[in-house]
């Protein structure tokens, strides 16, 4: 797949429709990646002209503020939003609720203003709008999805319905974990906790989630951030059940259910 840059539309006095921010984890992660290809495939094939930033994208500065450094927070996201209003961004779209938190809600009081979607519910812009069509009999007819609700698009941002929406067309049952939307527990990395050592407990956050996702017995685990989708899967494997329980992203589910 050829993904154009936002320099080579810029070169040809274009602009795409929507720039599709990457994020660290989906850029360099190994297992994120898939996330990042379906996801672009996806686009690709609705037929969603869209461009990435490639080498001019850099980390949106969300670690370093929650983690405490306001320093080199202000100096990354300052960075970016320059090379976001050279090219005059209007709407982004991410695959990581970090990301799409940070750029929607913090970088407007820095001079960065744009309309910015989380991939989920693009997704379900894409469906109600007949883009999307899945196939017949798809991957995931009748098998049992639960949904993790990840914080920082849930109660950090109040959505909740998107995902699901999504996971309705697939003809699936939804197993609801317990704790879920407003209630849901998360994965046990936000706050940059994903990026130090642990402190004292019982129990680790994410085998306690993976834990409760294995208990709906449901096959599949639907995530829709880059952090869980690590957490969740180290989750299910400490309870036994990485062969039976796949944890995917809501894009590797649609990409395997297209036409």
């Amino acid at each position: 797949m050829r993904i154009k840059t936002m320099a080579e539309y810029a070169a040809n006095g274009e602009t795409p429709e929507v720039l599709f921010w990457v994020g660290c984890a989906s850029s360099f992660d190994q297992r994120t990646q898939k996330i990042t290809k379906a996801f672009a495939t996806i686009l690709d094939k609705v037929g969603v002209q869209f461009a990435v930033l490639g080498r001019e994208e850099s980390c949106t500065g969300d670690p370093a503020r929650r983690a405490g450094n306001e320093f080199i927070f202000q100096m990354m996201a300052q960075s970016n939003i320059q090379v976001l209003n050279m090219y005059a961004v209007k709407k982004i779209v991410t695959t990581c609720p970090h990301c799409f938190n940070t750029i929607k809600n913090e970088y407007p009081a820095l001079g960065g203003n744009y309309e910015v979607i989380h991939h989920t519910t693009y997704l379900q812009q894409l469906i109600d709008a007949g883009k999307i069509v899945l196939k017949d009999g798809g991957a995931f007819k009748g098998k049992k999805i639960t949904y993790h609700d990840s914080c920082y698009l849930g109660r950090a941002n109040d959505i909740y319905e998107a995902p699901r929406k999504v996971l309705e067309i697939l003809d699936a049952e939804l197993i609801e974990m317990k704790r879920c939307r407003s209630n849901g527990l998360c994965c046990g990395a936000g706050g940059a906790q994903m990026f130090k050592e642990e402190e004292k407990g019982n129990i680790r956050i994410n085998t306690e989630r993976g834990r409760e996702a294995v208990e709906t017995g449901a096959t599949v685990v639907a995530a829709n951030c880059p952090f869980c989708m690590t957490m969740l899967t180290d989750g299910v494997k400490e309870a036994g059940k990485e062969d039976s329980v796949k944890v995917l992203d809501l894009a590797e589910i649609i990409a395997e259910s297209l036409k």
